[in-house]
């Protein structure tokens, strides 16, 4: 058992664009993060598409130089499993040298069996709810709706991503969970408790941070919503909520995100209400969030949604499900409802509207503590659950050393 002030010597295992959007995002700064809490860490991920300034060692599975390995011409799929094939050969060779193994969903069932035979701890990352359960959420939520997912979508039911999940479900020695309501989704598929990981996620403090002055709110009231526009989000929750209350008859509700065919059609009397503003895709979501009151995400089902911390670093309030994934305090610096509840989120809106003070006590509040959710710390606290998983899995080796009367 190495010492447990010891560096730590992490493989990090990214098969797909590592720093490009969203989870390539999250697990950017992941990398990031562990570097700048002082792990020794080497990236293997499917293309490097933002270099590091920390001391990242970077080794790419489906790129070499200039050169890369296109993942449409391989298939999804076959890219993620070559991506899992090299990085599993690499292992081999890393025995003694690497502390852990850090997976990421989909590229990681080699890795995985040939960890497990060599004695390496490893952990899966779990950027979602526990997928059986997303994609019966998802299902019933269209369904009520009309609507089928797109055929394709990363949301829409998959047999064959289902079974390489659980396998690789049953094959992690630990499943990381960065939110509360990813680790009850475990847990409601018979997971134990011993086996789940609770960490973060967390902003960048240099592009989220709130403006200098927060103008008081004479035109009413400033709601934002930002994420895929589909029906998992709770947007349809966030529009009916909002046009039940008193805040939208002066106040401003924008809509920053791409629609899935049907929604928008689905939504339109609601979109197309005088205090609703459509923005589409955008690229300024820093200073929307620097000009807004309230993030409002009423998920379904999430993981941990990143627009959250990024939104509490800009000083807005959080209006979230217990789906959402927030890290926040019900009644201290946001407000919390069950997946659903249109009465309860509309109460929630009028409140802050109605009661300025309050918003102005939730946001300070939440900025007071916004230093505990940045990829910083993020990186700190997933250096800490690294530390209990090798301490735990070390335990549960030397034991059965003993057990079994092994020298």
């Amino acid at each position: 058992m190495r010492n447990s002030d010891a560096k730590l010597r992490v493989l990090y295992s990214f098969p797909h664009k590592l720093g490009a959007a969203r989870i390539c995002t999250t697990a950017w700064h992941q990398v990031d993060g562990l570097s700048n809490a002082g792990a020794d860490v080497l990236a293997c991920p499917g293309v490097l598409q933002r270099p590091f300034a920390t001391p990242v060692e970077v080794h790419p599975t489906l790129a070499r130089g200039t050169l890369r390995i296109p993942y449409k011409i391989l298939g999804r799929l076959r890219a993620l499993a070559l991506h899992d094939y090299i990085v599993s050969r690499r292992v081999e060779e890393l025995v003694g040298r690497i502390d852990i193994i850090h997976t990421w969903p989909l590229g990681a069932l080699r890795t995985l069996k040939a960890a497990a035979r060599l004695g390496i701890p490893t952990v899966l990352e779990r950027p979602n709810a526990h997928t059986r359960f997303a994609y019966a959420a998802v299902e019933q939520e269209c369904a009520q709706l009309g609507l089928r997912m797109p055929v394709g979508h990363e949301h829409a039911y998959n047999s064959e991503i289902l079974s390489v999940e659980q396998k690789e479900y049953d094959l992690a020695s630990y499943i990381l969970c960065p939110s509360d309501f990813v680790l009850g989704s475990f847990l409601d598929k018979g997971f134990s408790r011993e086996r789940l990981i609770r960490h973060q996620y967390g902003y960048d403090e240099q592009l989220y941070y709130p403006g200098a002055a927060h103008r008081e709110s004479e035109l009413g009231l400033r709601m934002l919503f930002v994420g895929g526009c589909a029906p998992r989000k709770g947007l349809h929750y966030a529009l009916r909520a909002w046009l039940g209350s008193k805040a939208s008859e002066r106040g401003k509700f924008r809509v920053v995100g791409t629609f899935i065919p049907g929604y928008a059609e689905v939504l339109g009397t609601m979109l197309s209400h005088q205090s609703v503003e459509v923005l589409g895709h955008r690229n300024d979501i820093p200073e929307l969030m620097r000009q807004s009151d309230i993030l409002i995400l009423p998920s379904i089902e999430e993981g941990s949604a990143l627009v959250t911390y990024e939104a509490r670093g800009s000083g807005c309030v959080l209006l979230v499900s217990e789906a959402a994934g927030a890290i926040c305090q019900h009644g201290v610096n946001a407000l919390i409802h069950r997946v659903g509840d249109v009465e309860a989120l509309s109460c929630h809106i009028a409140l802050l509207d109605m009661d300025r003070d309050l918003l102005r006590r939730m946001r300070s509040a939440s900025l007071q503590t916004s230093g505990e959710i940045t990829w910083r710390a993020a990186g700190r606290r997933l250096a800490q659950a690294y530390r209990h998983v090798i301490e735990t899995f070390s335990s549960r080796a030397l034991g059965y050393t003993v057990a079994s009367g092994e020298d």
